[in-house]
């Protein structure tokens, strides 16, 4: 991996980290989930009008994005209505790393260094440690880990679905513009049905995410999208869940979330991984 998509990717993980927090520091988790994913047409749009238009070939891939995005946004606002942002993004995030390496090694057949694997495996262990954060009555929320597993593999299935449509499109750019948008209809879709009243919300209530986290995520995953093209998917994958570094710093500071001896553990332990990683040739 380049020090170019090395300290990209590492960008990446910051912002993605950025708007979990606006999303988990709002009030109504539907509401912000809507500002976020509509919210994406803001540089989506431009994008299509401006860049070449994805390869037919990975027009399947685009499809599929959207529809595991989807799944992926509506287990993670369920899972930060119940459960605090430093302990379900980090199991949400290093279920992912895991997932998308072993499948990377066993079905597609790449060749890993041992340092490689080791750095991934650190990472994911380093992140999924968190997972034994109690809530403020001493209790583990096992919903709320339930939920985020779940969310982790929507996140492993979309990495590796997104990291080979990209490499097909001849432009990684356009190819997520396109996923975005469809994603956003999609979404909207859905809330008609089940909850219309929220999208008059998005730009009050949910500004924030709306204007703000909207703009931060679509720029966080087209960075990783192209670093996919760039790079194995699983170690972009497992590079980007570093930013559970920023997320749990974030949520210490700015959401008055608990910092306790456990969390500096995993936090270094993940941030040896990302070291690891860097170092592997």
């Amino acid at each position: 991996m380049s020090s170019l998509v090395f300290i990209t990717v590492l960008s990446a993980a910051l912002l993605h980290a950025t708007w979990n927090a606006v999303l988990k520091g709002g009030g109504d988790k539907v509401v912000g989930m809507a500002g976020v994913v509509v919210g994406h047409a803001f540089l989506a749009l431009p994008v299509l009008f401006f860049f070449p238009f994805p390869a037919a070939e990975s027009w399947p891939y685009i499809g599929l994005s959207a529809l595991l995005h989807v799944g992926y946004q509506l287990f993670l606002m369920n899972a930060y209505r119940i459960g605090d942002l430093t302990q379900v993004y980090p199991i949400a995030r290093g279920t992912a790393p895991l997932l998308v390496a072993g499948f990377s090694v066993v079905v597609l057949g790449v060749e890993l260094l041992p340092l490689q694997m080791l750095a991934v495996l650190i990472i994911a262990c380093g992140i999924m440690s968190l997972s034994f954060v109690r809530r403020a009555d001493g209790l583990f929320n096992r919903n709320a880990a339930v939920l985020a597993f779940v969310t982790g593999c929507f996140i492993a299935s979309y990495s590796i679905n997104d990291g080979l449509g990209a490499r097909l499109s001849g432009s990684s750019l356009s190819f997520y513009a396109c996923s975005a948008m469809i994603n956003a209809v999609i979404f909207v879709v859905i809330l008609l049905f089940w909850r219309p009243a929220v999208l008059g919300k998005m730009t009050g209530e949910g500004w924030k995410s709306f204007y703000f986290g909207g703009p931060v995520s679509f720029v966080a995953y087209a960075i990783v999208t192209w670093a996919f093209t760039q790079a194995p998917i699983a170690l972009v994958t497992a590079l980007r869940e570093t930013s559970i570094v920023f997320a749990l710093l974030i949520g210490t500071v700015f959401l008055n979330e608990r910092l306790n001896l456990g969390k500096v553990i995993s936090t270094m332990a993940t941030l040896l991984g990302a070291i690891l990683l860097r170092l592997a040739r």
